[in-house]
């Protein structure tokens, strides 16, 4: 166990360094850059050894991150062409997400569970959701009261980002109604659109439905079935868990040499304020909420790190879905309660996502020299606890929600483009924070239904 600490923190303390040695040339040090260079990539020579000497996805996801930066400040015309290993990634994740949600929750609620157990876990999980996603949304708000991060800050958007705020905000044009968009029209239709949540509702109806037929033939084929879709699903996804490396490193490549590393200088307060307060949310809440609830912390985080990572580096809670499943299941939750809570918790308890949205609208608010009163930052934390559960599935969400939430203040919407420049840095460290909320609160709701297996009951 010693051994296995120091080599972490040896390599995490390269991590680092490598990062530093990639913002120094920036400074004006006055030496020589190709000092650093050669620097940099003796150090990246090392941590590709130490990396191979582990063979551990999270890792190897680690040295992409790394890799895909350097590769995207270096050789910013190739790292263009990179993006479309990310996207090739994404595809394959979104082609198992559905069959994996409908195999789990079918054989979990019509193999195992009862009707009123599944009623009680929706219960217990909005009532989870609302409460700790407000949390979140005030610890956004004090944050960037204490740091003003906002305030003197004088950048313009680029024509780009308003180009691009214009074809977000373009989507709220059209009129929805974001109850009725929770229930499926078209289970096809869903899951071409990757609409989980409506995923979700039609794999329950139908588990409920097959628990009600009473010929036991028909009722056990579908359930073994069921039974057979998870197992291979679980085996599709550790098969496309391999391309991740390569997605990340090309995906964070193409990020960096679209955008280079000098969109932090002016808004990297904004930046610093959002992790830190990320840092502050998991420590003072969800830690809080580990111990109450009796979770064996060392394990928790052991199978949590590697959907986390693949979270952070890719910014896409899809990529990190069917992961988070598989590890969770691993920890000890059953698979009717993980893939129930996880999913749900895509639409209704994104963490970090909900306190940045409040730190960002205090932030262009600041920007723009308005200063907000208490009940103004109050009411405007309300508006959010209801928007941010309404629009998980548009493209962008985040940014919607924030211009739509900077126009109920009386200021410009297009004021909040300027955020699009660094918003791939605060979407990395965002939506990581809603894959580890999302994947403890199917350990809360697993034990609070006495239903949390312990690793000496896993191993039997």
């Amino acid at each position: 166990m010693k051994n296995k600490l120091v080599f972490n923190l040896v390599y995490l303390s390269l991590f680092c360094l490598v990062g530093f040695m990639l913002y120094l040339p920036t400074l004006n040090t006055g030496v020589d850059p190709v000092i650093f260079l050669v620097i940099r990539y003796s150090l990246t020579a090392v941590l590709a050894y130490l990396t191979f000497t582990r063979k551990k996805l999270s890792m190897w996801i680690f040295f992409a991150m790394i890799a895909g930066v350097q590769f995207g400040v270096d050789f910013p015309t190739y790292a263009l062409e990179t993006e479309r290993l990310g996207k090739i990634f994404l595809r394959l994740i979104k082609t198992l997400v559905a069959p994996l949600i409908f195999a789990t929750l079918v054989v979990g609620i019509a193999g195992h569970s009862n009707l009123k157990q599944v009623g009680r876990m929706g219960l217990k999980s909005i009532i989870y959701f609302e409460l700790v996603t407000t949390v979140a949304l005030f610890i956004g708000l004090a944050a960037i009261n204490i740091s003003k991060a906002g305030v003197g800050v004088k950048v313009e958007a680029t024509e780009q980002e308003i180009k691009k705020s214009a074809e977000l905000l373009e989507q709220t044009k059209a009129p929805k109604d974001h109850i009725v968009d929770i229930f499926p029209e078209n289970i096809a239709k869903s899951i071409h659109e990757n609409a989980v949540l409506q995923i979700v509702v039609f794999s329950i109806i139908f588990a409920i439905g097959l628990s009600l037929v009473k010929n036991a033939v028909h009722k056990e084929t579908m359930l073994r079935f069921c039974e057979g879709l998870s197992e291979v699903m679980f085996k599709f996804t550790d098969i496309v868990m391999y391309a991740a490396p390569f997605a990340v490193f090309g995906a964070l490549a193409s990020t960096v040499a679209k955008s280079g590393l000098d969109i932090l200088v002016n808004l990297l307060q904004l930046v610093g304020t959002l992790y830190v307060a990320l840092i502050v949310f998991v420590l003072a809440v969800l830690l809080p909420i580990a111990l109450m609830a009796r979770i064996n912390i060392r394990r928790f985080i052991k199978q949590v790190t590697e959907p986390v990572t693949l979270a952070f580096a890719t910014a896409s809670s899809e990529a990190a879905l069917p992961k988070a499943l598989e590890n969770m299941q691993k920890f000890g939750v059953p698979g009717k309660i993980a893939s129930f809570v996880i999913p749900s918790g895509y639409s209704f308890n994104l963490d970090g996502t909900t306190l940045y949205l409040s730190l960002a609208s205090v932030f262009v608010a600041q920007m723009c020299g308005v200063d907000l009163t208490i009940g103004q930052q109050i009411t405007m934390c309300l508006i959010l606890m209801l928007t941010s559960k309404g629009v998980a599935g548009v493209r962008g969400a985040s940014f919607v929600i924030l211009a739509t939430t900077v126009a109920s203040l009386g200021l410009d919407p297009g004021k909040a483009s300027v955020i699009l420049a660094i918003d791939a840095l605060m979407d990395m460290a965002r939506t990581s924070v809603n894959v580890l909320g999302n994947c403890l609160a199917t350990a809360v709701v697993a034990r609070s239904e006495g239903e949390l297996h312990t690793e000496s009951q896993l191993e039997e």
